[in-house]
């Protein structure tokens, strides 16, 4: 079995073909957690992975999404459904959402809470506020409920720092690019029981079907990647991986 840590199966990219595609990864032994980034969209989410024993879901209000910071209390109705297994994916965003990063911060800590007062990880998105997340989760004591780095895009230094206190670091199709050194020197770096796998669908595809619609059927090119880097098999990572993920996520 594999699992998908991060899929965002409920994107508008996804059309009348999500079904088929949802049945094989069933077939193909393929299990997913399907993030939230909105209010508006944690329905859908919910009426998507609802039928299926191979899916499970976060909810969470992406940094992008600062707007609707005021309806963050709409969430709450959502963390005891079983189908919720972590918040996500939030944390801080100064690549598309340059300013506001007060309001990002600010919105980025209520959430951390809420995990808290819940007990369930949360699924950090960091796009350059490397510091920040760091920083924030740290003051905010996070780590002994759960930290996953989503699609990590930091240094095999800082995967290093968020190892020791017990994060667990999630790779997605840049460690298959052919150029992409960081990601490979984390790859190598990360200790398989801290170590996660994603596809991120439908972005990020990995080598060599870069530049089409990615989804968690694609998994195995990056499992097979890392265990190349790692000098495992591709059985073992897969294990490992899948391990990680039910108990981060308590399944």
């Amino acid at each position: 079995m594999a699992f998908d840590s991060h899929a965002h199966l409920d994107d508008e990219r996804f059309g009348p073909d999500i079904e088929e595609i949802v049945q094989q990864m069933k077939r193909q032994d393929i299990a997913a957690l399907v993030p939230g980034v909105d209010v508006a969209g944690v329905s859908n989410v919910l009426k998507l992975v609802e039928p299926w024993d191979h899916l499970v879901m976060a909810v969470g209000i992406h940094p992008s999404e600062i707007d609707q910071a005021e309806r963050l209390t709409e969430l709450e109705a959502y963390l005891d459904h079983p189908k919720v297994v972590a918040i996500g994916e939030i944390g801080l965003d100064y690549y598309w959402v340059k300013d506001n990063k007060d309001s990002q911060q600010e919105l980025f800590r209520k959430q951390l809470q809420l995990a808290k007062t819940h007990q369930l990880p949360v699924i950090i998105h960091d796009r350059e506020a490397h510091e920040d997340i760091f920083r924030i989760l740290k003051q905010e004591d996070m780590f002994p409920t759960g930290v996953i780095m989503h699609a990590f895009s930091g240094s095999a230094e800082m995967a290093r720092e968020y190892v020791k206190l017990g994060a667990m670091i999630s790779l997605a199709g840049p460690v298959t690019f052919k150029n992409a050194r960081v990601p490979k020197e984390v790859a190598a770096e990360v200790p398989l029981d801290h170590l996660l796998v994603e596809t991120d669908s439908p972005y990020l595809t990995p080598h060599p079907l870069r530049g089409k619609r990615n989804d968690p059927r694609l998994l195995h090119l990056i499992i097979e990647e890392i265990a190349q880097i790692k000098g495992l098999s591709p059985e073992t990572v897969e294990q490992a991986t899948t391990d990680n993920a039910k108990r981060i996520f308590q399944l």
